[in-house]
């Protein structure tokens, strides 16, 4: 039994739209990584699923890429969070006016 693509497509769709939402209504800096972090699973999903229906490689291919990437993004995301704990000490974004220093 195949998964038609239009849901893996809605099922993306979904996890982009839940990672977005926590993106815009969370002020805590991790919680804000990890919704990027979902955000971009639901893009290697998508890449994932295309390449599966295309027959090829080139989507897991991209996923991999993807996976990098992001895995970078994260760790100076998180090198950038401690250091804000250690200069604010605090991770909530609203409460830090600057970040120069």
């Amino acid at each position: 039994m195949t998964v038609p693509l239009q849901a893996w497509l809605l099922l993306a769709a979904a996890l982009f739209g839940i990672g977005m939402v926590g993106l815009f209504t969370r002020r805590n800096a991790v919680a804000m990584l990890l919704s990027v972090e979902l955000m971009a699973n639901a893009v290697n999903l998508n890449f994932v699923a295309l390449g599966f229906y295309r027959g090829d490689y080139a989507g897991q291919v991209m996923a991999l890429f993807g996976v990098a990437l992001t895995v970078a993004e994260i760790i100076a995301g998180l090198a950038i969070v401690i250091l804000l704990h250690r200069k604010a000490k605090t991770v909530d974004v609203d409460q830090v006016v600057e970040l120069s220093g």
